[in-house]
């Protein structure tokens, strides 16, 4: 007999005080087809890793403890830790996401199952980021951050390096030696491997040895993962004060604020998939105990907003980036309803 059982597909992420947002992505993850979660999580205060712990319990996470010498990038160690999880091994397909990245399949229901079809019998297939800034809002505001902010990088026009990074969804067949921040390593000597971009098309050879952003020509028709890097003016003091996950001696300041606040097109086309998401959310609501750290999650998150804006510097700082607009609505637009 064949095997029929339902292809697992797992995601391995790293969080640091993400309380306040981890239910909405972990939710929308489940709604369009991820099967399993591996979080790592370190130095949280917010309850980021209570929250992970529960999931666990739940049998809808693994969380593990991420122990870290002064220096490491918690995203690097992780994912070198990754491939000794049980969960790892037995996966159909992996992907590195953060929890600031939604993918948003834009074939059939935009379930998992569409992207398969659309793309066929393929290794790998990495998608571009699309941008997501501010979209004008300074204050934070509890609730769905998909339902929050629509100001975006144009279609298919970078406004910088940065807005062309990728993250790649990979079969775990044996071909890829192991997992990286933006995409898979091929093993060496590296196997036949059918690598497509978010719109089925081969990616280069060059790709797929090395790089970590699109290259030109990459094509997005079946999906895009949209990136919510900094959301609001007030949620960005909390990511700068966490630090970075992978380069951790660079300052998220006016430099990485200027580049991923991209508010030039509306998008709303995810919203079309949230129905799902808000079940999902549901459900993890009416776990009483999940509620609860969620509650406290976004407590501390308010919290912290305020005890940071009472500290030398970060006033200055929270109107400087306030001030740069990454191509916001004119007066007009925003009259006539696109922001």
């Amino acid at each position: 007999m064949s095997d029929t059982s339902p292809q697992r597909f797992v995601i391995v992420t790293t969080m640091k005080n993400e309380g306040a947002f981890m239910l909405e992505w972990i939710a929308y993850s489940r709604s369009i087809g991820f099967t399993d979660f591996v979080i790592f999580t370190n130095d949280c205060e917010d309850g980021t890793d209570k929250i992970a712990a529960r999931l666990d319990d739940l049998g809808i996470a693994t969380h593990v403890p991420n122990r870290l010498k002064p220096g490491v990038s918690p995203q690097r160690k992780a994912l070198r830790r990754a491939r000794f999880q049980e969960v790892v091994k037995s996966a159909d397909w992996l992907m590195s996401a953060d929890v600031d990245e939604f993918l948003n399949i834009r074939v059939g229901s935009g379930h998992l199952s569409d992207l398969m079809d659309a793309v066929g019998n393929v290794d790998a297939i990495s998608i571009c980021w699309k941008l997501f800034g501010n979209g004008g809002h300074t204050a934070y505001r509890r609730g769905f951050v998909t339902e929050q902010f629509f100001r975006c990088a144009p279609e298919n026009r970078f406004p910088n390096f940065r807005a062309r990074g990728v993250k790649t969804l990979f079969r775990n067949s044996g071909k890829f030696a192991r997992m990286g921040v933006h995409r898979p390593r091929l093993c060496d000597p590296p196997e036949p491997c059918i690598w497509v971009d978010g719109g089925g098309n081969p990616v280069s050879e060059a790709f797929q040895h090395r790089g970590w952003k699109a290259s030109p020509g990459f094509t997005h028709d079946y999906a895009r993962l949209h990136h919510y890097a900094v959301r609001s003016v007030e949620s960005f003091l909390v990511k700068r004060d966490r630090g970075r996950t992978n380069h951790v001696n660079v300052d998220q300041g006016l430099e990485y604020w200027r580049h991923m606040n991209a508010n030039h097109r509306p998008d709303k086309s995810i919203l079309e998939r949230l129905s799902a998401a808000r079940l999902e959310y549901g459900r993890l609501l009416a776990d009483d105990v999940l509620a609860s750290l969620h509650e406290q999650a976004c407590r501390w998150h308010e919290d912290k907003i305020n005890e940071l804006l009472g500290r030398e510097g970060w006033p200055e700082f929270r109107r400087a980036i306030g001030a740069i607009t990454g191509g916001a609505p004119t007066k007009r637009e925003a009259a006539h309803g696109a922001a």
